[in-house]
């Protein structure tokens, strides 16, 4: 079955979710509206009501079915940062020590980087080694905004943490 999408206009920009019949495929930020918007999918209006309250402070970690495509080691990246907790981060090399091969940090900030399904797999939660914030698909300031938002409600302040 082609994938069905839909749009939510997110605090930091529009993302276009896209899925299949029974599972998430991808989410990206977008400028603009492009695919026809899906009104019979229940897991993309799951996906926008999650979303909503992730961005509201409600929701740490999502209850969703995913499907991203890509090769088994990129698979494996994902699935490591999907165990990262909210509101904490970890280095492209905790990733590549997880992963059992310490001097994988290229390949996994380049499976970081084609990850399909922005937020929900919290790419955004890697950092460099040095702790500074590096890469990010929707750019450094959505990267930087979305840290600075699980950090605040983890800990209950308004601060700027990056």
């Amino acid at each position: 079955m082609p994938a069905e999408t839909i749009y939510y206009k997110s605090p930091i920009g529009l993302l276009e979710i896209s899925a299949d019949k029974d599972s998430i495929t991808s989410l990206y930020f977008v400028d603009e509206k492009t695919q026809p918007i899906s009104k019979s999918n229940e897991l993309l209006k799951e996906s926008v009501i999650q979303l909503e309250e992730y961005f509201n402070g409600i929701r740490k970690e999502f209850g969703l079915k995913l499907n991203p495509h890509g090769t088994d080691f990129q698979k494996k990246v994902w699935n490591e940062l999907e165990k990262i907790p909210f509101g904490k981060t970890f280095s492209y090399l905790d990733i590549s020590i997880k992963l059992g091969d310490a001097n994988a940090t290229r390949a996994v900030g380049n499976a970081n980087g084609s990850n399909p399904i922005s937020i929900i797999i919290p790419c955004h939660r890697v950092i460099g080694v040095n702790g500074k914030l590096v890469g990010y698909g929707g750019g450094l300031w959505r990267k930087e905004w979305l840290l600075n938002h699980e950090k605040n409600i983890t800990f209950g302040q308004q601060t700027e943490l990056f």
